[in-house]
């Protein structure tokens, strides 16, 4: 009898992860390809159902050519999100995703691209060398050190909020087990979300008595589509809806300002260009309704974005990163037509980090979005040729004069990199 997606991804998850998916591909057939792809794939070294092994192998089942790690402060899944990627015969490419301070900047006091906090900015370092790996984990372990400072005082706040309902969270035994710290990873918001989740489940139940709780009881506003799911007491992603709420709903009542662990913007260009990744600041956008269920409606960057961009390109930025299936195409058009007069890469990805997510983004199949296919076929040639020799980048005064306009540049990378890859 065939194994269902549950009994795969135990399989996927646990310590002989690595044989478990050479057996898998061995005797499964080979999946229909075509020319998905994905670069912002989360693990368990960040916040995500998934292995490094088990990410691989759902992206290739899902019919994607390629696929990208991104964990939050964190690179300690590479070397196995690489191997896997080579049993499965998929392109990869390895970054990592993190917070910046933007006080030292003119967008100091404003709402940029994080939900939680104004002065803070995401981005990503794509395309890390494989040789560099180490050198930027050492950079991120004493933030995610101190990350755990505030992650403590949070669990804290989550006590002093739900203790009269006799709900109560202890950071080492609830939260840190959830997490990969041990290994490299970070611990994040959703580990103490994820933490909570499991926790009112356990202490309320689920189904009605859990909805009851949060109108009657905690009198808190829950979307109909949130409550038809925790109303389904079979639902087997009740866990991440809960979160999902958590995220959008509950957590400013327990957050805690991130300040130290979040490195001012130009240490983390500085160590992008020290490695030779690919640094991308990440936009959002004004959100409506929220894809994942766990941001709210909310202003960030787009009334402002005018001014944004091209002080992103004189900072030191190389590419702008986005997802095309959490905007308008108006935004969409925007962001693009003011990437390409600043010269600025365009990298895309769906940002999985819950089981009811789809690895393949269908917005992006749109012809219009080419250029995002070519853009990630291009990202994992530079990181191989990073590799093999610094010079060899997307970036570097080499390519650069060989291809001085990144169109071009980006076409020949992008033939590189699929010509490495054929007939796997």
């Amino acid at each position: 009898m065939p194994l269902n997606r549950d009994q795969i991804l135990e399989l996927l998850n646990a310590p002989e992860r690595l044989e478990n998916l050479k057996r898998l591909i061995q005797t499964e057939p080979e999946p229909v390809r075509g020319q998905d792809v994905n670069n912002h794939i989360h693990t368990t070294y960040s916040f995500s159902p998934y292995s490094p092994t088990a990410a691989v192998y759902f992206a290739r089942q899902a019919g994607l050519c390629t696929c990208g790690l991104m964990d939050h402060d964190s690179i300690g899944g590479a070397e196995e999100f690489l191997t896997a990627a080579g049993i499965a015969g998929m392109g990869a490419t390895i970054g990592t995703e993190c917070r910046v301070s933007f006080r030292r900047t003119p967008f100091a006091g404003r709402r940029i691209n994080n939900p939680d906090q104004d002065s803070i900015a995401y981005m990503a370092m794509h395309g890390i060398p494989h040789n560099k790996v180490k050198l930027v984990s050492e950079f991120f372990a004493p933030y995610r050190a101190l990350r755990n400072v505030r992650n403590r005082a949070m669990v804290s706040a989550v006590n002093e909020l739900l203790n009269k309902y006799g709900i109560s969270l202890d950071f080492e035994r609830d939260v840190l087990p959830l997490s990969q710290y041990a290994n490299g990873g970070s611990v994040t918001e959703r580990h103490i979300s994820s933490a909570l989740a499991y926790k009112m489940i356990e202490k309320i139940g689920k189904g009605q008595p859990l909805v009851s709780f949060i109108r009657e009881t905690m009198n808190l506003p829950l979307s109909a589509k949130i409550e038809g799911y925790l109303l389904d007491e079979n639902n087997p992603h009740m866990m991440y809806d809960l979160l999902g709420w958590i995220k959008s709903t509950l957590i400013s009542r327990f957050y805690i300002d991130a300040t130290d662990e979040c490195p001012d913007v130009r240490e983390v260009l500085a160590l992008s260009e020290r490695v030779g990744a690919i640094s991308a600041y990440a936009y959002l956008g004004d959100v409506g309704d929220s894809v994942t269920g766990d941001k709210r409606a909310q202003k960030f960057e787009d009334d402002y974005l005018d001014e944004l961009i091209p002080y992103l390109k004189k900072l030191g930025y190389r590419a702008v990163t986005y997802m095309p299936s959490r905007n308008t195409r108006a935004q969409l058009d925007r962001i693009r037509s003011l990437c390409e007069g600043h010269g600025l890469f365009q990298i895309s990805g769906e940002d999985i980090n819950s089981p009811r997510q789809s690895f393949v983004c269908e917005a992006q199949r749109d012809p219009a979005f080419r250029n995002l296919y070519d853009a990630t076929w291009a990202l994992i040639a530079h990181e191989w040729r990073a590799t093999a020799c610094p010079d060899d980048g997307l970036f570097t005064a080499k390519s650069v004069t060989a291809w001085p306009e990144l169109g071009s540049r980006v076409s020949a990378f992008s033939a590189f990199g699929q010509e490495m890859f054929a007939g796997r």
